[in-house]
């Protein structure tokens, strides 16, 4: 079958391997996944999750799924019986697919989104879990970790565009952070996030920002602490647009 749009490649920056210069680095893997935002409607029972291996070798993955929350600017992640992953462990040989179904055991609350992350582990064959010797290959584990959002009656994927969002400034242990809140009922993806000011214009972050969740805040540290009076631009699910400044 053909790969649709929505694919993503995630590629592991094996960064560990800079230390062992005798050594050559390498992913044991190279898994596709799609869609890259799968997404449960209130009417779902369930939906399909793809994975490809683009490897050279079998990947052995694991794939688990925790409920997802944010609170005091952090990720928090937690066991859940709300959405199973079937099955939870595969085999993929080298260049073969295989189909995941992601399966709702509970209903979703009317008028809300339940957010969650599906966790995918690489399982180093045996041989991999062997100290290498010198000038030998080092193989690394994968973690690939895809969001999951699950809709109750009155709410669905199509409402992310009304988002309701505001941002400030936070100052903390000596650093300056951008936090912000999302006061809609619906998460929100963040990229090309940038404090617009009279002397130029100050990117915050990655190409991609981050989430934020229903009701909850982010926050992202600031290269360094921008003047006051600035206006925060960023694409909010893929839409460009102007976040308003918290009230004061």
């Amino acid at each position: 079958m053909p790969l649709p749009d929505t694919r993503l490649r995630f590629v592991a920056a094996l960064l560990a391997a800079l230390a062992l210069p005798a050594a050559t680095a390498r992913a044991a893997s190279s898994i596709l996944i799609w869609p890259i935002d799968p997404v449960l409607e209130h009417d779902q029972r369930a939906s399909a999750l793809w994975l490809e291996n683009r490897g050279a070798e079998p990947a052995q993955l694991q794939l688990r799924i925790f409920a997802w929350s944010q609170a005091g600017g952090e990720e928090h992640f937690q066991a859940q019986r709300e959405v199973v992953g079937s099955p939870p462990m595969l085999r993929i040989p080298a260049g073969a697919r295989q189909l995941v179904r992601l399966t709702r055991l509970a209903p979703t609350a009317p008028g809300s989104e339940r957010a969650y992350r599906i966790v995918i582990d690489e399982i180093p064959a045996p041989q991999a879990q062997q100290p290498a010797a010198e000038g030998s290959d080092i193989r690394f584990q994968l973690r690939y970790s895809v969001p999951l959002f699950l809709y109750g009656d009155g709410l669905g994927a199509k409402d992310a565009t009304a988002a309701r969002l505001d941002w400030r400034l936070v100052d903390e242990c000596g650093r300056t952070y951008l936090e912000v809140r999302n006061r809609g009922a619906v998460h929100v993806r963040l990229t090309r996030a940038a404090i617009e000011q009279g002397d130029g214009t100050l990117p915050v972050g990655d190409d991609l920002l981050g989430y934020v969740l229903a009701g909850s805040a982010m926050r992202w540290p600031m290269p360094r602490k921008p003047a006051s009076g600035g206006r925060l631009w960023a694409e909010i699910n893929g839409v460009r647009g102007e976040i308003p400044a918290a009230a004061p």
